[in-house]
């Protein structure tokens, strides 16, 4: 297999490393506007196996050149290029795959659904951690039941040593962070999308030590188009953010201030916007770089069989010293490989999927489980309130 991985960030060196890990590639093409240092989990494929490259996703020709001579894309960089680059990879007749991030993207990467059948390639947006993994584990736990009542999605990329004042630390960027806490949630109630308010409907979630309790709120994107797939069906199902204990309160005030206002305001005869201010000031404070874990829950109840039940799968993992690999490094990177790398060997129909409507769950998870992610079903009692 040739691969090609767009964005040599944190997430695209990351599935850059997975996908070398499996003797069957021949070949990684890393592509970037400008390729720069590599982490040093890379240095040592660079050559035949490891091939850097200079690209402007923003350049159709040439993107559709480093497509043409490629198995499958893997696209780690910002969701909104991904609209036009799924569309290219559809034309070029090549499989493709996202970190997604924004619905109504995928929504219109999902009206290329046709043409990639008639191609014979596959289209997987939304394929990193949430969206991605944590859909994945909740449609395997909508198909342990005859009939669902409710399912609740939990995810948090974390500190392993939380400090104050936020107990929190960059995972991706400040600017992400801020649009979950200012955007509303979108989640099905009584069977109906329903838009809730970021940070709201504070909830404990307790994990094995020494993680302990952490709190669940709302914020928007983890469950993708699964809102609409399951309207009229299911009669609720949210996803929310998991933060240590206080981390949403804080947060609140800061934006019931208007602190993370887009509107600019005057400081002293200077036009100045709230937001900016904060992304700045905040964004350098918690951009610790220590030791990180992600923890994932997802929580299903319904009947089967007749008999009422709630089961619980979960992921817990933490940040790989020896390669100085974070835990969302892995939890999104490698999932993305792994999506990129199902997709190539013919696993996953030719269309636009999302990860719940076509990735082969135990097959997934046995592929996360080689790579040390273990997703774990919980017994009852880890699921009482």
């Amino acid at each position: 297999m040739r691969l090609l991985v767009l964005g040599a960030g944190l997430q695209g060196t990351a599935c850059a490393f997975d996908l070398l890990s499996n003797p069957a590639v021949r070949q990684v093409v890393l592509a970037d506007v400008r390729v720069g240092a590599l982490p040093a989990f890379l240095t040592p494929f660079v050559g035949d196996r490891l091939v850097l490259t200079a690209l402007d996703v923003r350049d159709g020709d040439a993107v559709r050149a480093a497509f043409a001579h490629c198995d499958a894309v893997m696209s780690a960089i910002p969701y909104y290029f991904n609209a036009e680059l799924a569309r290219l990879a559809v034309d070029v007749g090549v499989h493709f795959c996202d970190l997604g991030g924004n619905t109504g993207i995928v929504q219109e990467q999902k009206q290329l659904d046709a043409a990639a059948k008639a191609r014979g390639v596959s289209v997987i947006p939304d394929t990193g951690l949430a969206p991605g993994m944590v859909n994945v584990i909740a449609q395997h736990g909508i198909d342990q039941f005859d009939r669902v009542e409710s399912v609740k999605l939990f995810v948090g990329g974390l500190p392993q040593e939380p400090e104050p004042p936020l107990g929190y630390q960059i995972a991706y960027s400040i600017e992400g962070m801020v649009d979950y806490y200012t955007t509303p949630s979108l989640v099905v109630r009584d069977g109906q999308p329903a838009h809730v308010t970021a940070l709201s409907e504070l909830e404990p979630v307790r994990f094995p030590a020494p993680v302990g309790e952490l709190e669940a709120f709302h914020t928007a994107g983890g469950l993708s188009t699964m809102v609409y797939r399951y309207a009229g069906v299911i009669p609720t199902m949210e996803y929310k953010t998991l933060r240590y204990p206080g981390h949403a309160r804080v947060m609140e005030a800061i934006r019931d201030l208007g602190l993370l206002d887009s509107t600019a305001v005057d400081v002293k005869g200077q036009q100045v916007v709230p937001r900016d201010v904060f992304v700045r000031v905040a964004g350098e404070a918690l951009r610790k770089g220590k030791p990180d874990l992600v923890a994932l829950r997802v929580v299903v109840q319904g009947t089967a069989h007749g008999v009422a039940a709630t089961r619980g799968w979960e992921v817990l993992d933490r940040y790989d010293a020896v390669h100085g690999l974070s835990a969302m490094m892995r939890t999104t990177g490698f999932t993305l490989s792994i999506t990129g790398q199902l997709q190539a060997t013919g696993a996953i129909a030719p269309g636009v999927h999302t990860p719940d409507e076509c990735i082969p769950a135990e097959r997934y998870f046995a592929m996360l489980a080689a790579r040390g992610i273990v997703v774990r079903e919980l017994e009852p009692a880890a699921l009482a309130p």
